[in-house]
This record gives C-alpha cells, structure tokens and sequence, in this order.
C-alpha cells in the first residue's frame, strides 16, 4: 500500500527591523510597530483638548455655528456632537472606533477614546489608540438670555375674565399643565383678573389662543405694535398682543337667561345654575332637571351675568325633603340630567335658628340631601337683584332659594386629602387675601365633579397616608385609581443625572 506523503508546510520567514534589528514577521515598510510609531505619528493634526459649550439653564450644548441640542452624557447624540467638533481633522485618518472614557460627572470633562487608522511607509497600515480631552464652558444660549431678561418678547397672551372667583382660572391652569402649552412661554405673570403669557414668537402665541378657543367659551382680538423697520432688508419688527375673555361666568354661579335665549334651549327656566364650565357653559334648571350648554358664540349673542357672587352663599339647614315628580315637559323642551334627582325641601338658614323662617324650595340635590344636612344656597326673597332680565321676570317665576351644593366640614376633607395638583410658575402680582379660600373651592369641585377630573392631572401626597376607613359622612372622595404618581426628574449642570 502507497501512503500519499503530505505537501510540506511552509512557514513565513522573518526578517530583522531595518531600526532595532529585532526579527519581525515581514512588512511593506520593513520596520517593527514600536520603530514605525516613533517615525509616524498619525494622529498629528488632531487636537488632544477641544472645548465645549454648555447652557446650564436649558441642558443643552452647543452645535456650532448656533444650533443647541438636548444631550445627555454618554450618549450617542453628544458623541456625534464630539466627533462633528474634530471632523475636519478626522478627514486624513481612518475612524474604526470611539466611545466616552467614564469622568466625574461634575467635572466639567468629557473623555473620547478613539481609534483611528492611516495608510503610512510603502503602504504599510498603523493603527493608533489615544484620548480626546472636552472642556466644557458654561455659555447661556439666546433663548435663555431671552428669558432672563424678561422683556424680551414677540408676543403676549393677556387672558382676562370679569368675575370675582377664580375657578376657571384654576381649571384652566390644569389644562395648560397636562397639555404642556406653557413649555414655550419666556415669563407667566398673574394679575388680579387674569393672567398674561410672554412669546419669543407669534406663532406660539397663536397656538395658545386657538387652545383656548377649543377650551373655554371666549372670544379673542388681536393687535400689533411696530418696533423697528430695516429700510435696507425691508424687515419689520413688531409685537404682537392677543386679548382673550373668558365668558364672567363661574361653577356654581346662578344666572338669569334672557326669555329669548330660555326659550331657545328648550324653554327652560330663566333661573339656572351653573354646572361646570368647560368648552361650553353647562346649566341646569333646578325647578325641572332641565339641561343644557351654551357655547361661547351663543353667550356673545345672549349674554347674561351672575347673579350673586360667591361670598354672598349662605348656608341652610334642611328641614324636611321630599322627591318631587318634574313638571309635564311642553313642546321643544331639552334634555333631562339623569345624575341629579329632583326634590321639594323646607330649609332654614343657620343664622335664623332661633326664629321660626322657613323657605320652600325645589332642588336638584335631592340624591345628596337628608333632613338635617347643612347645604349652601342663595336667598333670593331678601337680596335685590340688580338684573335687566330677573327684573323683569314674574315674581311667582322666582324662586325663594336655590340650593347650589351640600356643605361639608372643610378642616376635615383638607386633612384626609391625600392628593394635589401642580402649578404653573408665574409672577404673582395684586394677589387678593381670599385666593387660598378661592383655591380650596376649587379642590372639592374636583372631588365631588368627576367630569371636570377626567381632564386633570392629579398627583398622590406621599406626605398624607391613605386612610383605610371609607365612612365619613358621604364626603366625596378622590379614589386612587384616578391619582398618578409624582416623578420627579431633574437633571444635574451637565445633563447627565437623573433622579426619580
């Protein structure tokens, strides 16, 4: 048998480095890498430190020539923005690799490891491993020089409503927060009937009243100012003034509609409450259950104002209470509310106890009140009503009392609320000594108004604990279904921290 011999391997020579001598495996350029790297160096050329702009009110950093971008550290965003700083000296060279070197985060440093490669002697290829140095300098961006001057603007939104309580304020304050249309204003500043926001454009100003217009019933005019003219670029400079008003009606206000405009909703009484105020005015006859919204086009048309004001609500004590049967709907009426139930009640007021008064009313509450229960309403029989419409309505047409919501022991509910809301930040100014008795109105239409919690954003108090126990007299209550956890998020000078 013929065994077949195996071709011999052959094995590559070495040759010695035409420098040191040492054998090395053979190259284009004859020489061993520790002797080609002292005669090449391929990363002259290429900066060892470079610098970078940072805005510390803003996070961003600087794009040159005026661009500023949101990076964080380490990210792919600001080592593209590092590799853009050095392109021009990156041209001469191969890039194979680079990546962040970890620094101190407060070190105002960031450390590049690049790897870069370059065709040298005879065509003998190098590669290289170093270290790129980013010194990063504080620099405030024009946007934030814009709102730290404060009086720099293109555009104002002067927001304005005619009433003494602030309820829609306060509602519209949560929209703006959940919709996050106050993220391009320069400065928020409070008034004591409205509030004003500050553009550095028109459109954003723009933006913010066509919110406005789909949120709350108003109407809206707008103005220019000229500031400067460039007769050479035939630019023009101007300032530009939006004036929104918001309809002088608020949550639990009792109005008196024109017959003309009660006739057109379905014949429904002239004397009606106010249930909320959302992108229409929502009202409810309180004789009939009736209901029905008035947009703001139609109030523009029909105006019609509040006849008490807030301060003027007296409290009641619920003597006897019976459900009342509605009246025999005639011919056009509207619809009916299906959440309130309609009820007969003799009430007397808290401060007449000692006295044998006594009023006969009609109320939508009857699926709230019991005999005995503290309710809030207002006396029509001993007030003067200073009203074109309500004068002119029959007397037997006007009722003696309307009950507007049940009174509840307040020092109880603030004390077992175990939620909150945000604020804007704004400049307060003119702020009047009833705005905290004002803003905790507002806090229990939420807990007891679930239409107008579906469009806030309410946050757990982790300072208050939840309480096990649900009996507490009827109080309304937020549930924590409805709440949404409080993250913070804040990021340090450099953009890099994040805290929860």
């Amino acid at each position: 048998m013929e065994y077949m011999k195996e071709p011999a391997t052959v094995s590559q020579g070495n040759i010695l480095c035409c420098q040191c001598g040492i054998a090395i495996p053979p190259n284009p350029a004859n020489m061993c890498v520790a002797c080609l790297r002292t005669q090449v160096d391929i990363t002259e050329g290429i900066p060892k430190q470079v610098i970078v702009h940072f805005c510390k009110q803003c996070g961003r950093y600087l794009q040159p020539p005026g661009t500023w971008i949101q990076c964080a550290l380490e990210s792919r965003e600001l080592l593209t923005l590092c590799l853009k700083k050095i392109k021009a000296s990156l041209s001469k060279v191969r890039l194979i690799e680079a990546g962040f070197v970890w620094t101190e985060p407060h070190s105002k440093r960031l450390k590049v490891k690049l790897t870069v490669q370059k065709e040298v002697i005879n065509g003998a290829v190098l590669q290289q491993v170093f270290i790129i140095e980013y010194v990063v300098q504080s620099q405030m961006c024009d946007d934030c020089h814009r709102v730290e001057a404060k009086d720099f603007w293109k555009a104002v939104v002067q927001i304005r409503q005619k009433t003494l309580h602030k309820k829609t304020f306060y509602y519209l304050e949560q929209l703006i927060l959940k919709h996050r249309l106050h993220q391009n204003t320069l400065r928020i500043k409070e008034i004591h009937d409205g509030l004003d926001f500050y553009y550095a454009s028109k459109q954003h100003a723009q933006k913010m009243v066509d919110f406005l217009q789909c949120t709350v019933p108003c109407r809206s005019k707008s103005s220019q100012r000229l500031i400067s003219h460039d007769i050479h670029s035939n630019t023009y400079n101007y300032k530009s003034t939006f004036s929104v008003e918001i309809v002088p009606v608020c949550k639990d206000n009792v109005v008196c509609l024109s017959p003309k405009l009660a006739q057109s909703l379905g014949n429904m009484s002239q004397i009606c409450i106010c249930l909320r105020i959302t992108s229409a005015i929502h009202l409810i006859d309180p004789n009939t259950l009736q209901i029905a919204e008035v947009d703001g086009n139609t109030y523009w048309r029909h105006p019609f104002n509040s006849l008490f004001q807030p301060k003027q609500l007296e409290e009641f004590i619920v003597m006897d209470i019976s459900r009342a049967h509605g009246r025999k709907q005639g011919a056009g009426a509207g619809m009916k509310s299906n959440k309130h139930t309609l009820a007969e009640a003799w009430v007397q007021k808290t401060s007449e106890l000692n006295t044998d008064t006594q009023y006969f009313c009609r109320t939508h509450l009857g699926h709230l009140l019991n005999p005995g229960d503290l309710v809030l309403g207002f006396d029509l029989v001993n007030c003067n009503l200073n009203d074109e419409f309500a004068n002119k309505m029959n007397p037997h047409n006007v009722p003696d009392v309307v009950l507007i919501k049940k009174s509840y022991d307040r020092t109880k509910r603030q004390r077992r609320r175990n939620w909150k809301l945000k604020e804007l930040e704004r400049d307060r100014e003119g702020m009047d000594t009833d705005d905290e008795r004002q803003y905790q109105d507002f806090l229990e239409d939420l807990e007891e108004d679930e239409a107008i919690r579906k469009n806030v954003n309410i946050y757990k108090n982790a300072v208050i604990p939840v309480e096990s126990d649900t009996d507490d007299e009827g109080i309304p209550r937020i549930s924590l279904a409805e709440m949404l956890e409080d993250l913070q998020i804040s990021q340090d000078a450099t953009g890099g921290e994040v805290h929860l």
